[in-house]
């Protein structure tokens, strides 16, 4: 199952929710949201920084990923940012690929 970085923001009253509910019921909610589309949540952090939340989710295509993506940011309470991300193996793959490509100018 491919797997995607999930980075989550708080902002306004999702800062507040989190505040009320804790840190763990925004992660049975994050695994909740991933098992209605197919996937699983791996791992799931709070953080300091640039972003609130890191996670790692198994989700079956990048449609269940999209459809996470946009139903986390139509809340208004998160922003997100999902990554898809690859194997040493998928990257094995790519390089052995032979693109045909003209750079603009040439």
């Amino acid at each position: 199952m491919p797997k995607y970085l999930v980075q989550v923001n708080y902002v306004g009253e999702g800062i507040q929710g989190l505040l009320k509910e804790g840190g763990s019921s925004r992660k049975a909610a994050a695994e909740a949201l991933a098992k209605s589309v197919g996937g699983q949540i791996e791992v799931m952090y709070f953080a300091f920084g640039e972003h609130d939340v890191y996670a790692i989710a198994d989700l079956p295509n990048h449609q269940a990923a999209a459809a996470l993506s946009l139903t986390l940011g139509a809340s208004g309470r998160v922003t997100c940012k999902t990554t898809v991300l690859l194997t040493p193996e998928d990257v094995d793959a790519a390089a052995k690929l032979s693109p045909s490509y003209r750079a603009p100018g040439r």
